[in-house]
């Protein structure tokens, strides 16, 4: 038995058996780490020591040079992780690549809403600042940095700083040099027009990794990548014909894969698709195949632009060349779709999902529920939803009707419903809004239809986890978590918020029961 976390009632009942049965028990830590769902990133590792001598190595050198990185390399080149080992997936998609972004956790929040407050004083933002890192752990400073640095930050007002908090962090004794930091530090800078202070850490950092071609085609790759989410055409440029230079005068498989795979992808996002599919015809002319993440890539591009003939073209493509259409490509079809109101197309795409027995997953819901305009615009206002799946199929009309219908019985809600003899738990996490409301609703019908059957037992508790509880270090209420008090509160039903975790609705089973039927 093995379990990352354990609850206390398993521990309670694995003691009551080890008494009651007389049986031995024991205890050990497993030093390792079990990785679920889809890797954004190529996973390559070190070779231990003693794996591979150095005349094996130098027999293996030429899979190198042959472009074949799945393949163990020499003990100073990395092994690239395939999908058959440990039955990971990895994945990467362009909507999610490896630009910095994160949650913001509480400490963060108070910092940066008191630097708000003196943004207009340099002298005491500068101070302000100065005393956050010198009083905050790692993290909490790193977080609050990668915050200013994301895209899609909620404090752009305060991104002019960005400069002076991580100089700060560098005369920190815990500091550690990252150039994947400088590059989206140095992109941010460019984005604001500050090319000289940009170009002072570009310089920097390529005169810290020196001749090490390895180390600098991956500084150059998160650069590029890092101009292209900050829509930097002038720092995109520049870095990127850098970066293609790199790859012409390198023979390395790993450098040449990693910075097609980044340059198709970014190019992509500067909605440049045309350029990134030339880019995979020279691919192939190097004799390197255009792997899954340069064709979602593609897709994407072509996806965001609304030209749907080369998004499906090059969807059949993919399939042309053995590639699987996959839940991660189909939901940046249904995503594209509704970016550009086009209800009726992603009907058709989940009617292509079910035949091709292709799983629906949580961002399938969310791909496809947040371009819904009726269901956006009810949950504005909480007041006024429908509270059963019979109300909502009233109220919908049209394509988002059958939008709808397409995604409910999917095996998603399966995926979220954990019932057994103890408790019965719906977990939303990773739920948008209207996603969790569809799921909701869903719930309490398969709850209803499971409690009448017979077939499955009442158990102790119910839970609806809504995260934003006490294991959470994001600051603000759960959008999430206000849509399911309403919806409790409108239907009178007993499920109250957990008082030692804010985060989660229960009630007793026997109660629930009674509620639904």
């Amino acid at each position: 038995m093995f379990s990352l976390v354990v609850k206390y009632k398993t521990i309670r009942i694995m003691l009551s058996m080890v008494a009651q049965f007389d049986l031995e028990l024991d205890q050990m830590d497993v030093k390792t780490t079990f990785l679920h769902g889809e890797l954004e990133e190529r996973i390559f590792m070190e070779h231990l020591e003693g794996v591979e001598s150095s005349a094996e190595a130098e027999g293996r050198q030429n899979q190198i040079q042959d472009n074949q990185p799945n393949h163990l390399t020499a003990d100073t080149q990395p092994c690239f992780v395939s999908q058959m080992i440990c039955g990971l997936s990895p994945t990467r998609s362009a909507a999610a690549s490896s630009s910095i972004q994160c949650a913001l956790t509480k400490q963060g929040h108070r910092f940066l809403s008191t630097l708000s407050i003196n943004a207009g004083n340099a002298s005491a933002a500068n101070k302000l600042i100065g005393k956050f890192v010198a009083s905050s752990p790692k993290s909490i400073s790193l977080n609050a940095l990668s915050h200013l640095l994301s895209p899609d930050t909620t404090h752009t007002h305060l991104t002019s700083h960005s400069l002076h908090l991580y100089s700060k962090i560098r005369e920190a004794s815990w500091f550690v040099y990252s150039p994947k930091l400088v590059a989206a530090l140095a992109a941010l800078l460019d984005k604001q027009g500050r090319y000289s202070e940009a170009e002072a850490l570009i310089a920097e950092a390529v005169s810290k990794l020196g001749h090490r071609q390895r180390e600098l085609a991956v500084f150059y790759c998160s650069l590029v990548e890092s101009h292209s989410k900050q829509s930097s055409k002038h720092g995109f440029d520049s870095s990127y014909a850098y970066l293609y230079q790199l790859l012409r005068d390198s023979s390395s498989a790993y450098v040449k894969c990693r910075a097609f795979e980044t340059m198709v992808g970014a190019l992509c996002t500067m909605d440049r698709p045309c350029e990134a599919e030339s880019l995979m015809e020279e691919m192939r002319h190097k004799g390197l195949k255009p792997s899954v993440f340069e064709f979602r890539s593609l897709v994407y591009g072509y996806g965001r632009l609304g030209l749907w003939e080369d998004m499906l073209r090059t969807v059949n493509q993919m399939e042309i060349e053995g590639l699987v259409i996959d839940t991660i490509c189909s939901n940046m079809v249904l995503s594209s779709y509704g970016a550009h109101n086009e209800l009726q197309q992603m009907v058709l795409w989940l009617q292509k999902m079910r035949t091709s027995s292709i799983p629906f997953s949580i961002r399938t819901y969310n791909s496809v529920l947040n371009w819904c305009p009726t269901i956006t615009a009810m949950l504005q206002d909480l007041k006024d939803i429908p509270l059963s799946m019979y109300e909502l199929n009233a109220t919908l009309r049209g394509d988002e009707g059958l939008l709808v219908m397409e995604l409910v019985g999917s095996s998603v809600l399966e995926e979220v419903l954990v019932w057994d003899s103890l408790e019965v738990k719906l977990d939303l996490h990773g739920m948008h809004l209207g996603s969790a409301y569809l799921i909701m609703l869903e719930w309490m019908e398969e709850m209803t239809r499971r409690f009448n059957d017979g077939n499955h037992g009442i158990p102790a508790e119910v839970v609806v986890v809504c995260g934003s509880g006490k294991h959470s270090n994001v600051r603000g209420v759960s959008p999430v978590k206000i849509l399911v008090k309403e919806m409790m509160v409108q239907m009178k039903s007993p499920m109250k918020i957990d008082r030692k975790n804010a985060g989660c609705f229960l009630a007793k089973g026997k109660t629930v029961r009674d509620w639904l039927c």
